[in-house]
């Protein structure tokens, strides 16, 4: 009978002990699918700094007597306006909005002036010696030119941010201004606006306001950022949280937040120092997720990395743009056009080859909220490699860096073989240097760099360049953010990024190896331990 008891406690010895290694193992298996159920933020996000604005204008610009004049021309509304409004006008006019401009110190320590004045970029490539198309996104009138008088208050274009109406556009090549009459361009009619009707109705800037400009830069809808489209004018969830309709309903200045007409926020195409910048942080405060794993990761790992995890959800976004195959003609001699099942344009005869792309997977890097720009007549060191137009700093050893999603745009341009700088050509115009009407790019690059004040060889290519967009808007609802396997795991998404060790993506083969031997000598101590005893038991026993 004692001998059977020993015989029992010994089997159950060797049950037990490996019930007591595997069971931490298991606790960690249930912690880690605990950690992916709980990424949800909606119930304990501490929100701070903002809420609905519920409250009617108080301010009817009806009544006005200055606004009840017959008006002709938007100079006139601007007079008007400022007749009320002393000194806004200043506060515009000492803005970037307005200058498309500012002082940037780069990372050697020379001072630049830089903006979308003289920015170079990989889409249409530059504002310069095309002044009077990109203009058109312009909150003035009439810069066409080097001639354009930023000192003149009545050049400031209020409605283009005040109208309420909707009824206010700009005209596509006006260098700023809305059309005199009725006009066609494409594949749409523009009307003379009516500016008393307008003028009477005013007020806080809505998200099509800021929409007309900012999510049809680089020459269409969400061509240039991604994240950016006029699926945000009417967004329901899926699109965007914060500007669902349905929900919070949030628009652009809610969080860009204004005082004395200067934004918060900045573009990092063409900013490269951290400050006024928008956060998510300035409303989201404190520990935001149930699982302090998670709010630890925030330490390392921006919001938009996992609340972002594609971008372009419904109107395609250019994702690559090659100018080095423009300057075909059909069999008359004509310019074309080509397009893809969606109709978007893939190529044209005055701007070369396009790809495009919806619900794209953003690509990550390390940033720390600094960065540089290519500066017209910076010298190519290699001309050979992927010229880098702007560069996001940012390094796993860096305390400031989080890694964050950006759209990477990839193209080719022209630059100056032999002066090693890229070129400004003229593209636009109904003159015969312009690229776009003569399809010459010796006669544009030379017509481009004579503006820009540059010197030109008269030998040309082209170069593949790449530019990076952060990406921070289309916020996912939280059931479609990130899990822990999107990352760590051997397809982990950040797999481009090196220098660190990521659990689950990484591998160390001699730390594996000797992770191995440590369970196969724990579990085997533990059956030969437990043979020892049961065959010492029957010994005795015996």
């Amino acid at each position: 009978m004692q001998e059977n008891k020993n015989r029992a406690y010994q089997i159950k010895k060797i049950i037990i002990y490996p019930v007591i290694i595997l069971l931490p193992w298991y606790l960690i298996f249930l912690i880690g699918n605990s950690i992916e159920e709980s990424q949800i933020i909606i119930k304990d996000s501490v929100i701070v700094n903002y809420k609905i604005d519920t409250l009617p204008s108080v301010v009817d610009h009806s009544k006005f007597e200055v606004l009840k004049q017959k008006f002709d021309s938007p100079k006139q509304v601007t007079e008007a306006c400022v007749s009320c409004h002393n000194k806004r006008h200043k506060e515009v006019m000492a803005s970037a909005h307005w200058t498309w401009d500012r002082e940037s110190v780069r990372p050697g320590g020379d001072t630049v002036r830089y903006g979308k004045t003289n920015a170079i970029n990989n889409f249409c490539i530059t504002a310069t010696s095309n002044r009077w198309k990109c203009t058109s996104c312009h909150i003035g009138y009439g810069w066409k030119d080097k001639d354009f008088d930023f000192s003149d208050y009545k050049n400031v274009d209020c409605l283009v941010c005040h109208d309420t109406t909707g009824a206010y556009e700009k005209q596509p090549l006006g260098s700023g201004f809305p059309v005199e009459e009725k006009r066609a361009f494409t594949d749409k009619t523009y009307f003379p606006p009516n500016y008393n009707y307008i003028a009477k109705n005013v007020g806080k800037p809505k998200i099509e306001n800021c929409g007309k400009c900012h999510f049809f830069g680089g020459g269409g809808d969400n061509v240039k950022h991604g994240d950016l489209s006029s699926d945000l004018y009417h967004a329901d969830k899926d699109m965007d949280v914060h500007m669902d309709e349905g929900g919070t309903n949030m628009s652009c200045v809610d969080c860009h937040q204004t005082e004395r007409h200067n934004i918060t926020g900045k573009l990092y195409s063409v900013s490269n120092d951290n400050n006024n910048r928008m956060t998510c942080k300035k409303c989201h405060t404190g520990d935001v997720h149930k699982n302090n794993t998670i709010n630890r990761h925030t330490n390392k790992i921006a919001c938009q990395t996992c609340h972002i995890p594609v971008y372009a959800k419904g109107t395609a976004t250019k994702m690559i743009w090659d100018w080095s195959t423009s300057g075909k003609v059909d069999k008359n001699g004509k310019q074309f056009k080509e397009y893809d099942s969606l109709h978007n344009v893939t190529y044209k005869s005055g701007k070369g080859t396009f790809e495009w792309a919806t619900n794209v997977e953003p690509e990550y890097v390390w940033f720390n909220g600094t960065a540089d720009q290519y500066v017209p007549g910076d010298i190519i060191k290699d001309t050979s490699a992927v010229l880098k137009i702007n560069t996001l700093f940012g390094s796993y050893g860096d305390h400031e860096s989080k890694i964050i999603p950006v759209k990477i745009h990839r193209g080719k341009q022209i630059f100056d073989t032999q002066n090693k700088m890229l070129i400004i050509p003229h593209i636009y115009g109904h003159d015969s240097t312009a690229y776009s009407k003569g399809m010459d790019w010796n006669l544009a690059a030379k017509a481009g760099m004579k503006d820009a004040g540059l010197p030109y060889s008269g030998e040309y290519s082209f170069i593949s360049t790449e530019m990076y967009w952060p990406l921070n808007h289309m916020t996912a609802p939280v059931e479609q953010s990130l899990k822990c396997i999107d990352c760590h795991s051997k397809e982990s998404k950040l797999k481009n990024l090196t220098g660190f060790y990521m659990p689950g993506r990484d591998s160390n083969v001699f730390m594996e190896i000797l992770g191995i031997l440590m369970i196969v000598g724990t579990f085997g101590g533990i059956i030969v331990h437990s043979v020892i005893r049961i065959l010492k038991a029957k010994h005795i026993i015996n």
